[in-house]
């Protein structure tokens, strides 16, 4: 009960901005429980005043009214009764299911943007179904937590004071006898609860499980076609599904049984007042009227204990889904805002890198000891075999990552103490692999740059070779491109992510393998533009093909995470060390394919 009562204080800051809603929904369940005590009172007057001939005094009508009108009134009553009673559950459950889905949006949001703080480390370490199933899935959990909590259990509580208020005027004894199955409930809640919490934890994880399975399949969907491995895949995610299925069998199997053993304690508190209030009846101390009258409050009070007790159930389980968002929502990144915005007037674009050393995890060094320092406008090309810490290196400037041990400054200013998004929009990357966004050309160009002009989308478009792409699409920069860009070839995508980058026009590029995907011509002609939009601006280029990094300022070798090289192009050749080695075998397998692959 203390967890759940931990969970409760948790979500009230999202109930505080619909006080008001809130508010009109209490006041509407309060309304409810008025009309639920009256719903047995029409057949007591028909018992006892119809049938019974017992006269009773209504205001306006003088004497005693005859049966027929009594019994008229009585269902003009009932009807107008269920009437009220209907509309007045329509608006409750408008009402209270509109604050539940505004809970669930801005839960929603909440948690989106914390994913979106959230560095790279975190994302890498976790596995994007399991985030996806929090996303959508856990966070409805709030509305259960919240509505499905705190109304039927008002609700309950109010209709529960109300039957046992009028219970005890007619009955005292009966009453007591109705309520000795208190303490059976508060035993069954006690001995249920815990396995409900977790069973339901163990029913969430499967099924978080199995939106990962489903998530890595869809992403491999190539790779398992080629190598035609369906028939496998097929039977790991039946075996995933199948655990999560077993996992809600045995909650809902335990739901069922809990609410069905709440419903046979109902039962014996039910038997034991008819069989006193029937011995009653006969022996003359009770009237048959309220005897049928306090038998129908009994079921309305054994409801709402019903309803507390199932309610209980019910939480047990939606607790798991909020604890499981709020895991997300209380980590702290590992990648904190800083104090100060980046002014972009006065970013001149040095950058020092001063002994720095990374790991992905404790114990694993990807960079050590690193030390560079990059003026302004310099184009810095980092080279070395794949896994030597390249891309790493580029991260730690963009704080995609903050080093574990040393300083990356700009202007001479620690990254750490700046903002993260004043930091980037000064800078402007070209990242692989190539993203495309299922939008329009013209909006994947933009993106980042929402506020470029028309002309200057279409210049970058010229400069990055999109002409090709332009003069096919049958809408020109306005053609909506599928999901990754399936449409277009791996060439295409990275000219779109080079004209994004050409227009960011940041003091500060960062080039990834900018032409990976591209013929030797095309290369060769995107790079004179890249190289002129370099001028006077700090450049990092990640290559594996030499060709690109000819016009570098200086050149950086890394291997085993440490800088082996420096230097000029010519310089690092003259060496003989681990470039010249890497220019050799480049240009000699280009020769003796016939064309220059580097």
């Amino acid at each position: 009960m203390n967890d759940l009562a931990r969970q409760w204080r948790r979500i009230l800051p999202y109930l505080r901005p619909y006080r008001g809603r809130l508010a009109l929904a209490l006041l509407l369940v309060v309304a409810i429980s008025a009309a639920e005590i009256l719903k047995p009172w029409p057949l007591k007057v028909v018992i006892d005043n119809v049938l019974g001939g017992k006269p009773l005094p209504i205001a306006g009508f003088p004497g005693s009214v005859d049966a027929i009108t009594l019994l008229t009134m009585v269902a003009a009553g009932l009807v107008l009764l269920y009437v009220v009673l209907g509309l007045l559950s329509v608006a409750s459950n408008w009402v209270t299911i509109d604050i539940g889905q505004r809970m669930v949006d801005d839960f929603r949001a909440d948690l989106y943007q914390q994913l979106q703080r959230l560095s790279l480390a975190f994302h890498n370490r976790r596995s994007s179904g399991d985030l996806i199933f929090r996303l959508t899935a856990d966070t409805f959990a709030i509305q259960t937590l919240a509505m499905n909590g705190v109304f039927p259990t008002v609700s309950a509580l109010a209709m529960l004071v109300g039957m046992i208020a009028v219970m005890a005027r007619l009955n005292a004894r009966l009453t007591g006898i109705a309520l000795c199955i208190v303490p059976l409930l508060v035993a069954a809640i006690r001995l249920v609860g815990r396995r409900i919490t977790r069973d339901a934890t163990s029913a969430r994880e499967k099924e978080s499980e199995l939106y990962s399975a489903a998530q890595r399949s869809m992403t491999a969907i190539k790779v398992i076609q080629a190598f035609t491995n369906e028939d496998e895949e097929l039977n790991r995610f039946r075996s995933v599904s199948r655990a999560s299925l077993d996992a809600n069998l045995r909650l809902y199997t335990l739901q069922t049984a809990y609410t069905m053993g709440v419903s046979a304690i109902g039962a014996l508190g039910t038997a034991a007042v008819i069989w006193f209030g029937a011995r009653a009846a006969l022996a003359g101390s009770l009237s048959v009227g309220d005897l049928v009258v306090f038998t129908s409050y009994l079921a309305s009070l054994y409801a709402p204990i019903q309803t507390l007790s199932s309610t209980y159930g019910l939480l047990q389980a939606a607790k798991v889904g909020v604890g499981r968002v709020f895991e997300i929502l209380e980590t702290a990144p590992d990648v904190p805002d800083g104090p100060r915005r980046l002014d972009p007037a006065g970013v001149r674009g040095r950058v020092e890198i001063r002994d720095v050393g990374f790991g992905y995890t404790a114990g694993q060094r990807v960079l050590d000891g690193v030390s560079l320092d990059v003026a302004p406008g310099e184009m810095i090309a980092i080279v070395g075999a794949t896994g030597t810490g390249k891309s790493t290196l580029v991260s730690l400037v963009s704080r995609f990552y903050d080093p574990t041990d040393g300083r990356v400054l700009l202007d001479g200013v620690d990254l750490r103490e700046y903002d993260k998004r004043s930091l980037r929009r000064q800078i402007a990357m070209v990242l692989q692999p190539p993203i495309v966004f299922p939008a329009s050309l013209r909006d994947n160009i933009a993106y980042g740059t929402p506020e470029a002009t028309e002309e200057e989308i279409e210049q970058a478009a010229r400069d990055a070779q999109l002409d090709a792409l332009l003069a096919k699409l049958p809408r020109g920069l306005a053609t909506v491109l599928g999901d990754d860009g399936v449409a277009l070839s791996e060439g295409e995508k990275q000219r779109v992510t080079i004209a994004r980058a050409l227009l960011r026009d940041a003091p500060i590029l960062i080039l990834d393998e900018p032409t990976s995907a591209l013929d030797a011509q095309t290369e060769a002609r995107l790079m004179e533009t890249v190289e002129a939009l370099m001028e006077g601006r700090t450049s990092f280029v990640i290559a594996h093909r030499l060709s690109t990094v000819r016009k570098a300022s200086r050149i950086v070798v890394l291997d085993g995470g440490k800088i082996v090289e420096c230097g000029p192009f010519d310089e690092l050749v003259a060496r003989d060390g681990i470039f010249a080695k890497l220019h050799a075998t480049q240009f000699g397998r280009a020769s003796k394919g016939g064309h220059d692959g580097a």
